[in-house]
């Protein structure tokens, strides 16, 4: 595939030139005074260093100056509706400046650390875009477009929640005549996959849009905000193409919506805490009001355990939909884990007829091969679990199959149950990218998605992932958090600044405590393995340090907070 654009550089300037535009335009950016504005072809001088990129992500201001983040390598994920979609692998940040000999070493220390919070967020993993297609909308709200709305172009249609790039493309929205250099970036995942069925083809597509809004990593961002903009949201659209007519699916996932957390403290699984002091229902009618406007009738599908520490935020989302008394949205409750404990999967199908009715009630979105519109979505199931990733996703995907079925039947496909193996593997997939960008690791309970067996192996697997996930909540997951916020505009750097927020000291027991613990863990192992003259000298030892160890372990669980890393650019709410 061709490369869209060049990249010019001289000493003083970027010009980019769009290859397929005939008009000649090129956008020319000042490394000086950082203007932006349109130039022509013959303006690039022929010492100007040129390669071939494949798009603009957008700029963004550090300690060093400004820099433009560009895309260099891509990947075709497939046609969506006869338009190319591609897949963000590679990028490439460069500095306006041409040196950092400005800056002090603190500065310069500072700058880095930024620069690797982009990097991160770019390494991600799941940035796709359309250089000509609405990619961050459904084909439901594609076809109650007016005519206003294809005037404008795809940054000033694209639905704001899922443009992922907004933030960085902030100085190019403000000049239309430079739009189109640039495109919406939706963050996610995309799989498109092509079935044949009897000798008949169909296109199937799954593509999950994450939410910018409110975005984060588990632990650090949960609940809503004073918006009614809930953290973790996706929405996951599975399209079906068979004969030049198109059908679309849509769900939700999102955070239990009112104002709770659960900050990492080095426990295994951090108590929540449901706010007492903020007023929940505010938050929670605004974050309804603005699903029914955009996807109609709300089902809400409440995964969580109703026992333990996860009961009181079931029976407080129970009674705040009860408060709310609005007949657009049903409750429903379902202990995933008890339902499905030893490995009774097959109960599952107990929530899906349970729902079955309200499925049918909703539908699908159907446009037929002449483009009129056959059938409307009226409305959205919206899951959660805790962290809306691994029971919510095992849902979603039966309820996917589920439409996907009535779908072909209604499209003369075929008659009998659609059982791809390519289908489970595109859902456990999406599971993977999803968890991935909040949790830090791959979902659990796949085995499920893939096969529709939990199997020992996926137990184990799970095991493993768990481990991970509590790593990275509590010592690295205060980088990631820092990384989202710096890449969305959540935190604004100012040019040369002398005291980011990076240079918490931390506190004496940060590095005293382990030390002690270590000390004390590796003298008891040494006398136990070292024993003295007598059994009993040896025992005293050992109780000794085995004592001091297990006390320092209780002070380090005890002050947990302080010893996990936290975020430092953007003051999370607190939460009495």
């Amino acid at each position: 595939a061709s490369n869209l654009y060049k990249k010019h550089t001289t000493p003083e300037k970027f010009f980019m030139e769009a290859c397929d535009d005939g008009a000649g335009d090129v956008l020319a950016i000042d490394r000086v005074s950082t203007e932006m504005s349109l130039a022509v072809r013959k303006d690039v001088p022929p010492s100007a260093v040129t390669r071939p990129i494949c798009g603009i992500m957008g700029t963004i201001r550090l300690v060093a100056g400004m820099y433009l983040i560009v895309i260099t390598k891509k990947r075709k994920v497939g046609d969506l509706l006869g338009h190319a979609v591609w897949k963000a692998t590679d990028f490439d940040i460069i500095s306006y400046k041409k040196t950092v000999l400005h800056l002090t070493d603190a500065q310069m220390q500072d700058n880095k650390a930024f620069l690797s919070m982009i990097n991160s967020v770019l390494n991600a993993d799941g940035f796709y875009f359309a250089t000509d297609y609405d990619l961050a909308h459904t084909l439901q709200r594609l076809a109650h477009t007016s005519h206003e709305f294809h005037e404008m172009t795809l940054l000033e249609r694209a639905d704001q929640r899922f443009v992922w790039n907004g933030h960085l493309l902030r100085e190019f929205i403000a000049q239309p005549e430079l739009h189109k250099f640039v495109f919406p970036v939706v963050h996610g995942f995309i799989a498109m996959k092509s079935c044949c069925i009897n000798g008949k083809i169909f296109d199937w597509n799954i593509i999950s849009r994450r939410s910018c809004f409110r975005a984060g990593v588990r632990y650090y961002v949960r609940g809503i905000d004073s918006e009614g903009h809930a953290a973790n949201f996706v929405e996951t659209e599975q399209i079906v193409q068979y004969n030049g007519a198109k059908a679309s699916f849509v769900q939700t996932r999102g955070s239990i919506p009112f104002y709770w957390s659960q900050r990492p403290n080095l426990k295994y699984k951090p108590k929540t805490q449901i706010s007492k002091s903020i007023n929940h229902l505010d938050g929670f009618q605004r974050h309804f009001d603005s699903q029914i406007i955009t996807y109609g009738k709300q089902v809400i599908l409440n995964l969580v355990n109703q026992k333990g520490s996860e009961k009181p935020l079931e029976q407080a989302f129970a009674k705040m939909v009860n408060r709310l008394g609005n007949g657009m949205i049903k409750y429903v409750a379902f202990d995933f884990h008890k339902e499905c404990s030893r490995m009774r999967w097959h109960r599952l199908q107990i929530l899906v007829d349970m729902v079955a009715e309200m499925q049918n009630e909703f539908g699908y979105f159907l446009v037929d091969s002449d483009g009129t519109v056959q059938l409307q979505q009226d409305g959205t199931f919206r899951s959660n679990c805790m962290d809306c990733l691994d029971r919510t996703n095992v849902i979603q995907s039966l309820l996917a199959r589920r439409e996907v079925n009535s779908c072909l039947v209604d499209l003369r496909c075929h008659s009998w149950p659609f059982c791809s193996a390519l289908f489970p593997a595109a859902w456990a997939d999406n599971a993977n990218a999803c968890a991935k960008q909040y949790a830090g690791t791959g979902a659990l309970k796949t085995d499920f998605t893939r096969t529709g067996r939990r199997t020992q192996w996926g137990l184990l697997m799970d095991g493993w992932n768990s481990m991970i996930r509590y790593y990275k909540n509590n010592f690295s997951d205060g980088f990631r958090q820092d990384s989202i916020d710096l890449f969305l505009g959540n935190y604004a750097v100012e040019e040369a600044d002398m005291n980011t927020p990076l240079h918490e000291p931390k506190d004496w027991k940060f590095l005293t405590l382990p030390i002690i613990m270590v000390v004390a863990f590796s003298m008891c192992i040494i006398c136990l393995l070292m024993a003295g003259d007598t059994w009993t000298e040896t025992l005293a030892y050992v109780l000794f340090w085995g004592s001091a160890s297990a006390v320092t372990a209780g002070v380090i669980l005890f002050n947990g907070r302080d010893f996990v890393d936290a975020p430092k650019l953007v003051q999370k709410e607190k939460m009495d």
